[in-house]
C-alpha cells in the first residue's frame, strides 16, 4: 500500500502534466500492481492512520482472511463473455478500529487472453512501521486441479527506494511474485490484507473508495467496516449511492457487470466524479487545519541557541523592507536546503524542524516550509502555512469530504505591509513572493490553531501572458537575399521556472551548440548566437537566437510576392458538443492560457510602403477566448500582432451552442503579408498601433498583445 504523503509538487523537467487519475494514484491500492489494477478495472484509495498493532517485519505473512472480509459469491462465466478476462468476484473493504485501519483485496478471475497473463505479476508494497501484508491465498484453479501457488513459489523482497530519481526517500518495502506456469483459461485467486497507520493522524482515518469508470465484466463489491467508535462521515456520487447497501457498523457496495461510464466531456474536473465513496474521521475542514497547524508550530520553534537566528539576524541587518526581508529569507531556503522528501517515521504528513532541516541541509516542502517559517518569525513576519493541490484539478473541493491525500503541497502565505505574498520553499531560487502561487491553484487551507475552512482563491484572467514569441525579419536586402531572424520566447510560470533549470544547467556555447545542431537546416541557414537568461524582475525565462535563414517568398506572377507570418494565424475552435446520454446542462471548460506572437517584417529597401498590404485584424471571442489580431506598416517595417487569452474557463452549454453556430464565420486565415509592384493603396491593418519586437519592452508586466478594450 503506497503510503499517504504530502510528498511536494517539485517543478522538473517534463513532469508538469497530470490528470484526476495521476492526482488519486498516490493514494490507490497496488497490491496487484499496475497493470494488475488497470486491467481488472478496480481501484482502492484509503489513508493511513492509527497505530498498528502488527510487528515490525520485513516479511510477508501467510494467514487466515479477516472475518470482516466477506468475500462475495462467485459469478458464473456467461457463454458469450468478450476481452481478456472475466472477473468471477473481486472484494475490496476497509477496516476501521482501535487497531488502525486494514485493507482487504481479494478476487478470482478468468483468464481469457493472453494479454491477461501479466494478472500473474503480484506486487505488494508497504511501510513496515504499519506491519507487513497478511497474503490469505494464491491459488489456480485450472479445470478440476486446483494449484496452491504458494506451495512452491514466495515473494522476493525488493530493499529498494523506487523514488529516488524524484527525490524522494520513503522506506516503503515491494514484494513480488510471479505465478508460474499461469496459461489462458485458467482462474487465479489472490487474497491479501494490508495494514496502514500513520502517527500524525492517529485515529482519524480517511479516504476513498472508487470503482474505475471502465472495468471488466465482473462482480465487484466494495464495502468499508469500521468498529464502535470509528464510524467515518460518508459522502458519495448518486451511482454509489443507488448501489448502496447498509448495516450495522459497515456499508457495501455491489455491482454485477458494472457499465463503462463516461464523464461528460470537456466538462470541468468537479464533473469527472463517478462511482466514489468518501469517508473521514475529520468532522470539516477547519478540524483538519487544527490537526495539522500544531505540527508546523512545534517544527518552526527554534532553540535557544539555534543558529537560524543568526541566519535571521544576517537578512535582517542587510535588508530594510519587510518585503527584502522575506524574500531573502526565501531565497536561502531555496538556494541553502536542498530538495528530498523523507517519509521515513513519521515524515509522511509531519514536518522536520526547523532546525533539523537547517542542519542537514535538505528538506521537503514540510520541512522547507517550516524553516521559512521560523525564519519569518523571527523578521517579525506574519505568516502561515497552506496546504494546497499543485495538479491543477482542485475545481470543486468544496464539494468534498476533508481529506488530507486531496493536497500535494505545503507553501507558506505572509501578510506584508498589508498585501498578501506566496512563499513556495522548495521552487528554484529565482523563485520570489508572488501574488499567487506560481501553480494553478483553486483552494488552499490555512493551517491555524482555531482551524480554517477552505479558502477559494478567485481565477482572474492574467494581465501578462504566460508565453510571448517575438519574431524579426529583416529583409532589407531584397526578397532574393537571406534574412537576419532574431527570435525571443519568453516564458512565465511553471514552464519559465522548468525552463530555468534546465538552461541553467548548461554554458553558453553547450546551449549555442545544441540549438546549432537541432535548427539548422529548416530556416535557419546560420545561428550567430544563443543567449539565455531568467528575469527575475519579469519572472521570465527569456532565449534569444539570431542569425540568418532563407526566406521563402510565394511568387504570386508579375513580380508580386507573399509570405505567411510566423504566429500570424489560429486554429478554428473545435465545436463544443457531447453524446446524447450525457447532461445537456454541464458547462464546458477551456484551461486558462495566455500567449502572445509578435512578428515583425523589415520590408526590402527597393520596395515602397503603398505596395504592401495584409490579412484583416480582427478582434473575436468565442468560447470564451478572446482572438486578437492586429497589424501596422511603419517606418519601412510591418508589424503584427497575436494574442489569445481565456476571458472565461467555464461556458454555459447553451453559450457553447450558440459559439458552435459562429464556427464558419471564424477567420482562421494565415498571417499573410502582400507585395504588389502596381502602386497601390497600401492596406495594413485598421489603423492600430503596433509596437515592432525591437522597439518594447516585452518583458513587461503589461504588453499590447490584446485589444485596448479587452486588456482594461
Amino acid at each position: 500500500m503506497s503510503q499517504t504523503n504530502i510528498s511536494c509538487t517539485l517543478i522538473r523537467l517534463n513532469t508538469w502534466q497530470t490528470q484526476l487519475a495521476s492526482a488519486l494514484a498516490p493514494v490507490t491500492m497496488r497490491h496487484l500492481g499496475r497493470k494488475a489494477v488497470r486491467v481488472s478495472g478496480l481501484l482502492l484509495a484509503s489513508m493511513l492512520v492509527a497505530s498498528s498493532a502488527c510487528a515490525q517485519t520485513e516479511q510477508v505473512r501467510r494467514g487466515p482472511a479477516p472475518t470482516w472480509s466477506d468475500p462475495s459469491v462467485l459469478l458464473p462465466v456467461p457463454e458469450n463473455v468478450s476481452g481478456p478476462l472475466f472477473m468471477r468476484r473481486q472484494d475490496a473493504r476497509i477496516h476501521l478500529g482501535d487497531q488502525g485501519q486494514a485493507q482487504y483485496l481479494g478476487y478470482r478471475v478468468k483468464i481469457l487472453q493472453s494479454n491477461a497473463l501479466p494478472l500473474g505479476n503480484i506486487s505488494i508494497a508497504w511501510n513496515p512501521r504499519s506491519g507487513a501484508p497478511i497474503v490469505h491465498d494464491i491459488k489456480v484453479f485450472r479445470d478440476d486441479q486446483v494449484i496452491d501457488v504458494l506451495k512452491t513459489s514466495s515473494f522476493e523482497i525488493l530493499r529498494r527506494e523506487d523514488q529516488l530519481e524524484a527525490a524522494q526517500i520513503n522506506g516503503n518495502l515491494t514484494a513480488i511474485l510471479r505465478v508460474p506456469d499461469l496459461r489462458v483459461g485458467d482462474e487465479l485467486e489472490v487474497g491479501l490484507t494490508t495494514f496502514g497507520n500513520d502517527p500524525t493522524l492517529g485515529r482519524k482515518a480517511a479516504g476513498l473508495l472508487l470503482l474505475g469508470a471502465s472495468p471488466s465484466p465482473g462482480r465487484y463489491r466494495l464495502g468499508l467496516v469500521w468498529d464502535e467508535g470509528h464510524k467515518p462521515h460518508l459522502k458519495m456520487t448518486p451511482d454509489m449511492a443507488a448501489a448502496m447497501l447498509a448495516g450495522d457498523h459497515r456499508v457495501d457496495f455491489r455491482f454485477d457487470n458494472p457499465a463503462v461510464l463516461s464523464p461528460p466531456k470537456d466538462a470541468p474536473a468537479r464533473f469527472q466524479w463517478q462511482r466514489m465513496v468518501e469517508y473521514t474521521a475529520f468532522a470539516d475542514w477547519a478540524a483538519m487545519s487544527r490537526q495539522f497547524a500544531p505540527l508546523y508550530a512545534k517544527a518552526a520553534t527554534l532553540d535557544a541557541n539555534s543558529t537560524i537566528k543568526r541566519e535571521a539576524g544576517r537578512i535582517a541587518a542587510a535588508n530594510a523592507s519587510p518585503l527584502d526581508r522575506a524574500s531573502a529569507a526565501l531565497k536561502l531556503v531555496q538556494q541553502d536546503v536542498r530538495y528530498i522528501y523523507v517519509g521515513l517515521n513519521t515524515g509522511n504528513l509531519t514536518p522536520a524542524s526547523a532546525d533539523e532541516t537547517w542542519q542537514r541541509r535538505y528538506g521537503d516542502c514540510k520541512g522547507k516550509t517550516a524553516l521559512l517559517l521560523a525564519l519569518l518569525k523571527e523578521l517579525g513576519v506574519d505568516a502561515e502555512p497552506v496546504l494546497v493541490n499543485s495538479t491543477g484539478i482542485d475545481d470543486g473541493l468544496d464539494q468534498r469530504l476533508p481529506i488530507p491525500q486531496y493536497f500535494d503541497h505545503v507553501l507558506v502565505r505572509a501578510r506584508i505591509e498589508g498585501v498578501i505574498y506566496w512563499l513556495d520553499g522548495t521552487l528554484p531560487p529565482v523563485a520570489s513572493p508572488s501574488a499567487r502561487p506560481v501553480f494553478p491553484v483553486n483552494w488552499v487551507l490555512p493551517l491555524t490553531e482555531p482551524g480554517n475552512e477552505l479558502q477559494r482563491l478567485e481565477w482572474r484572467a492574467p494581465a501578462t501572458p504566460e508565453e510571448v514569441n517575438l519574431y524579426e525579419i529583416d529583409a532589407r536586402a531584397g526578397f532574393d537575399k537571406p534574412a537576419r531572424i532574431v527570435s525571443t520566447r519568453i516564458v512565465r510560470g511553471v514552464k519559465g521556472l522548468e525552463e530555468q533549470i534546465k538552461f541553467s544547467t548548461v554554458s553558453t556555447g553547450q546551449l549555442q551548440d545544441a540549438f546549432r545542431q537541432r535548427a539548422i537546416g529548416n530556416t535557419w541557414q546560420t545561428i550567430d548566437d544563443v543567449q539565455w537568461r531568467y528575469d527575475q524582475k519579469a519572472g521570465a525565462s527569456i532565449l534569444t537566437i539570431s542569425g540568418a535563414g532563407k526566406i521563402n517568398w510565394d511568387d504570386d506572377g508579375g513580380g508580386a510576392k507573399s509570405l505567411a507570418l510566423p504566429g500570424g494565424g489560429f486554429s478554428p475552435p473545435e465545436r463544443r458538443a457531447r453524446a446524447a446520454d450525457q447532461s445537456p446542462d454541464v458547462p464546458f471548460y477551456t484551461k486558462p492560457e495566455y500567449s502572445c506572437h509578435v512578428t515583425t517584417v523589415r520590408l526590402p529597401t527597393s520596395t515602397q510602403a503603398k505596395e504592401w498590404s495584409s490579412k484583416a485584424s480582427f478582434d473575436t471571442r468565442i468560447f470564451g477566448r478572446n482572438y486578437y489580431r492586429a497589424w501596422e506598416l511603419r517606418d519601412g517595417s510591418i508589424r503584427m500582432v497575436r494574442g489569445s487569452r481565456v476571458e472565461q474557463p467555464e461556458i454555459e452549454a447553451v453559450t457553447a451552442q450558440r459559439d458552435n453556430g459562429r464556427i464558419a464565420a471564424f477567420d482562421n486565415s494565415m498571417g499573410w503579408i502582400f507585395y504588389k509592384p502596381s502602386g497601390q493603396k497600401a492596406s495594413v491593418g485598421g489603423g492600430e498601433n503596433v509596437p515592432a519586437t525591437y522597439e518594447f519592452d516585452w518583458t513587461a508586466s503589461e504588453v499590447p498583445c490584446l485589444s485596448p478594450s479587452t486588456r482594461q
